[in-house]
């Protein structure tokens, strides 16, 4: 017998380009797993793991990332502050038409002495 401690093997450096790539060939039936499995001398299993989290990030990428509960979209708080700001703003607009219509009203000529 071989009197050398086994060492676990240590997985190959693959970027997840080229896993992702791995994968999608297997789901697009470009390629067989035994096939990807030989190319990149990985186990079915790793080549399985791969898949299992290349699902699992996708499934959590397209999860709506809107709020499902009904309810107002802003607060009611922020709904007040908003109501306030709006009716200042149209007090001010107001305001400024009357400070216009007043400068365009034609100057009455001084008064003769």
């Amino acid at each position: 017998m071989n009197s050398e401690i086994k060492t676990k093997k240590e997985p190959l450096p693959y970027n997840a380009q080229q896993r992702a790539q791995a994968v999608l060939s297997i789901w697009t039936e470009r390629r067989r797993p035994r096939e990807v499995c030989q190319e990149l001398a990985i186990s079915a299993a790793v080549l399985a793991a791969w898949e299992k989290r290349a699902l699992t990030a996708m499934l959590r990428a397209l999860e709506s990332q809107t709020r499902l509960e009904p309810g107002p979209a802003l607060s009611p708080k922020l709904e007040r502050l908003l109501a306030r700001q709006a009716l200042q703003q149209k007090g001010r607009m107001a305001k400024l038409e009357k400070r216009l219509v007043k400068l365009q009203e034609p100057k009455a000529p001084p008064p003769a002495k």
